[in-house]
C-alpha cells in the first residue's frame, strides 16, 4: 500500500475524529448552573440561551466537517484530482497558468461546498439568536470582495511559488520563502489603509471624553498611537470587538461601534490597554517572526516532498506537477499543521493573560477589564464552561473565567 496514501488517510480521519470528540465533550461540559461570577450579567434565560447557541454552532460545525471530509475522500478515490489535472492541462497555458487554473478550480469547489454552511450560520443561527445584521447585498458583496482579493493577492503569491519551483532548482524554497516574507510584511502595512476599509468603514473617533481618555492612556503607556477609529461592525453583527493593526508608525486601534455603545469609558480604556499590551509585550512581533519561520520550514519540506513520485501515485496522478504537489502536500501536512496550531493557540492564550496583566497594571484597575469581559461574554452568549480539550485544540483566547481569575489574583 502506498505509504503517502496511508499517512494522509490516517491524518485526515484522525483530525476529524479528534475534532468530533472535542465537540461532543464540549457540549457535555455545558453546566446548567450559572457560575456565580456572572450573576450580574446573565439571568437564567440568557444563560440557557448561551448554551443553546453553543449547541447550535457545534451541530453545524460537525455537519460541515463531515461533509468536507467526505468530499475530499470522494474526490480522491474517484480520481477527481487526475480528472481536474487533465481539464487544466487541456488549455495548454504552461505550468504556471495551468497551476493557477487547477488550484483555482479546487478553491472554487471548496467555496461552493462551504457556502451553504456560511449562509445557514449567518442567516439562520445568528439571526435566531439576535446577532445577525448582515443583509443579503452585504453578504454577497463580502463574497465578491473576498474572491477578488484572493485572486489578486493569493493568485500573485501562488504564481510566484509555482514559477520558482518550476525554474529555480534546489534554491526554489528559499526564493519562495523570501517572496512570501515580503508579501506578509507588505500586507501588514497596507491592510489597515487599503484592505480592511474594503469591508468596513473606519470613522475617526470624535473628540470627547472617550478619545481624551484613550489618548491620555496611550501617552502614559508610551504607545505611539496614530489613530483611533470606530468600525461599523453593527452592519454585520451585534457582537462587539476591538483590535490593533499596523506596524511601525502606522498603528491604529479599531473599536466596533457596538463596543462603544455598550461599555463605559473606563471599560473601553481597559480594552484598549489590553490591545496596547500585545504591542508592548512584543506579541505582535513574536507572532510575525513565528509566522515567517513557519513559512520557511514549510517551503523547505515542500521542496523535498515534491520529489517523491509516490505522493502523486497516491492520488492516481499520471503526471507530476508542482501545483498538484502543493495540494497533496497540504493534505500530507495535516498532522504537523494540527500540532503547530495547538502550539500557536497555547502561545496566544499565554499572550492574552500577559496583555490582561499589562492592562491591569497600566490602568491601575483590573476590575474595569473584568467588567468589560463579563459584559462581552453575556452580549455574545459565550460558552462559560468549555471543555479543556476543546480549549486546547481551538481556543486562541483563554476561557473568560480563567482570565477573570487571573486578574483577581493579580489584584490580591
Amino acid at each position: 500500500m502506498n505509504p503517502f496514501a496511508v499517512i494522509i488517510l490516517v491524518a485526515l480521519v484522525g483530525e476529524y475524529a479528534l475534532s468530533v470528540l472535542s465537540s461532543i465533550l464540549n457540549v457535555r461540559a455545558l453546566n446548567p448552573t450559572l457560575p456565580a461570577e456572572f450573576a450580574d450579567v446573565f439571568d437564567a434565560e440568557r444563560y440557557a440561551e448561551s448554551q443553546r447557541y453553543t449547541r447550535s454552532h457545534t451541530q453545524l460545525g460537525l455537519v460541515r466537517s463531515s461533509v468536507s471530509l467526505l468530499a475530499v475522500l470522494l474526490v480522491w478515490q474517484l480520481e477527481g484530482f487526475e480528472w481536474l489535472d487533465r481539464v487544466a492541462r487541456s488549455s495548454e497555458f504552461g505550468p504556471v497558468l495551468t497551476g493557477l487554473v487547477f488550484i483555482g478550480l479546487l478553491g472554487m469547489g471548496a467555496t461552493i461546498l462551504s457556502l451553504p454552511f456560511r449562509v445557514y450560520g449567518t442567516f439562520v443561527i445568528e439571526s435566531r439568536f439576535g446577532f445577525n445584521r448582515t443583509t443579503l447585498p452585504t453578504f454577497l458583496a463580502d463574497l465578491a470582495k473576498g474572491a477578488l482579493l484572493t485572486v489578486l493577492l493569493g493568485g500573485t503569491l501562488m504564481a510566484g511559488v509555482l514559477f520558482f519551483f518550476e525554474w529555480a532548482g534546489t534554491s526554489a524554497w528559499l526564493y519562495c520563502w523570501l517572496s512570501a516574507a515580503v508579501f506578509v510584511l507588505v500586507v501588514q502595512f497596507v491592510a489597515p489603509t487599503w484592505i480592511m476599509p474594503l469591508f468596513n468603514t473606519f470613522t475617526p473617533l470624535d473628540t470627547g471624553e472617550l478619545r481624551d481618555a484613550i489618548m491620555a492612556y496611550a501617552k502614559t503607556a508610551a504607545f505611539p498611537l496614530k489613530g483611533i477609529f470606530v468600525v461599523d461592525g453593527s452592519k454585520r453583527s451585534s457582537k462587539a470587538n476591538a483590535f490593533f493593526s499596523g506596524l511601525g508608525k502606522n498603528k491604529r486601534i479599531g473599536l466596533f461601534d457596538t463596543l462603544v455603545e455598550k461599555h463605559s469609558v473606563p471599560e473601553l480604556v481597559a480594552v484598549v490597554a489590553h490591545e496596547v499590551g500585545h504591542y508592548k509585550k512584543g506579541h505582535i512581533l513574536k507572532s510575525l517572526i513565528l509566522q515567517l519561520g513557519y513559512l520557511g520550514g514549510v517551503f523547505f519540506v515542500l521542496s523535498l516532498v515534491l520529489q517523491q513520485v509516490e505522493l502523486f501515485e497516491a492520488f492516481y496522478m499520471t503526471e507530476r506537477s508542482v501545483y498538484a504537489g502543493l495540494v497533496f502536500f497540504g493534505l500530507l501536512f495535516t498532522p504537523v499543521d494540527l500540532a503547530l496550531s495547538m502550539y500557536v493557540n497555547a502561545v496566544s492564550r499565554r499572550n492574552e493573560f500577559e496583555a490582561d496583566a499589562f492592562a491591569a497594571a497600566t490602568t491601575g484597575n483590573g476590575e474595569d477589564l473584568v467588567t468589560a469581559l463579563k459584559t462581552l461574554s453575556a452580549d455574545s452568549l459565550s460558552n462559560l464552561t468549555p471543555h479543556p480539550l476543546h480549549v486546547f485544540l481551538h481556543y486562541s483566547h483563554p476561557p473568560v473565567l480563567q482570565r477573570i481569575s487571573a486578574l483577581r489574583a493579580l489584584a490580591r
